[in-house]
């Protein structure tokens, strides 16, 4: 019996059920308040949503945590699923009146499938074809009256008549140290760890602002107490843990240095393409773009120019690269 409980304790949910358990998008989460508590009042579905901004900062966990407010079923799917049209009207036409729709990636629907939702967010029917030919017709279905949350890590690729069907568009941001430190706290109780403030704090400010990465660190680091600690959290096992993880006292882990070493060493500090980083360092350009960059911009660590990507001084001193009195001079030109 003991053995069937530990097989199954690494699908603990800690994803939370409520805004209350919800840390951190304060600004957010008032506005859903009242979006939440006003569609009730009324008995209508909620209007809907989109949510943007990097991976990782909670856009599918408040998607479940307004059905959840909601007392709605949630069906997920994402941009790159909905292949056709068909595959759309199979979806929707299996939604109940209040239900939600969660679609992940928004911006990557199909042109096709995405003409295709509009009357469905506006007017709750689809318009379908059946046929080839003279033979074709077209046929009207009603749907419930549902919601659709849409999520995307790139607003700008959104077309501007899908996004302005969305009733709110809510930005999520980075979280400060001190919300990812309330986050760290709560996994560990549901995880069953004991650790104090301090240990959160250190772990916090490795976390790069991102709930997905601080979950992440809190259990490979109760992986290595386990194994080398016997159990215990102390602020020695947590550095202990993080060197083993390669993630330095800034949040860097091993690709993030590469980039910045790629730029400093092998293209003189920049500026420099990110076609050329991504080959220097044999990484996808989508990955460098959206996972790495935007935290190394808001560390102060690279900066973009019309010419290119160029490490900052900051940078410099992070890696302990002594600074050339020409790229000095070149930063203080850009």
């Amino acid at each position: 019996m003991k053995a069937a409980k530990d097989a199954k304790a690494p699908d603990i949910n800690i994803r939370p059920k409520t805004l209350n358990d919800f840390f951190g998008q304060e600004k957010v989460k008032g506005k859903l308040r009242t979006f939440l508590a006003a569609a009730k009042k009324r008995n209508e579905p909620l209007e809907h949503l989109l949510f943007y901004g990097p991976p990782g900062l909670g856009k599918t966990t408040l998607a479940h945590v307004i059905a959840n407010e909601m007392e709605s079923e949630i069906r997920v799917t994402s941009g790159p699923a909905i292949e056709r049209a068909g595959d759309l009207a199979s979806i929707l036409t299996n939604l109940k009146d209040r239900d939600i729709l969660f679609i992940d990636e928004v911006h990557r629907l199909s042109k096709i499938v995405e003409e295709t939702l509009y009357p469905a967010m506006e007017e709750y029917h689809l318009d379908i074809v059946l046929g080839k030919g003279p033979s074709a017709r077209t046929v009207r279905l009603d749907l419930p009256r549902f919601t659709i949350i849409g999520a995307t890590t790139r607003i700008g690729m959104l077309s501007s008549p899908l996004r302005d069907r969305f009733g709110a568009i809510h930005h999520i941001d980075y979280y400060s140290s001190a919300e990812v430190e309330m986050i760290l706290v709560r996994s560990a109780a549901i995880l069953g760890m004991k650790f104090d403030k301090a240990v959160a704090r250190e772990l916090s400010k490795t976390s790069r602002g991102t709930p997905r990465v601080a979950n992440r660190l809190l259990r490979r680091i109760r992986d290595y107490s386990e194994v080398h600690a016997k159990g215990q959290l102390t602020l020695e096992v947590v550095k202990k843990a993080l060197e083993m993880l390669e993630v330095d006292k800034a949040g860097l882990d091993k690709a993030d240095r590469r980039i910045l070493e790629a730029i400093i060493k092998k293209h003189a500090g920049g500026p420099v393409g990110i076609e050329s980083i991504a080959a220097t360092i044999s990484e996808d350009i989508e990955t460098l773009r959206d996972v790495h960059e935007p935290y190394l911009l808001q560390l102060g660590f690279l900066k973009r120019t019309s010419r290119g990507r160029m490490a900052t001084l900051l940078a410099y001193e992070h890696l302990s690269i002594p600074i050339p009195k020409k790229v000095k001079d070149q930063q203080e030109l850009f």
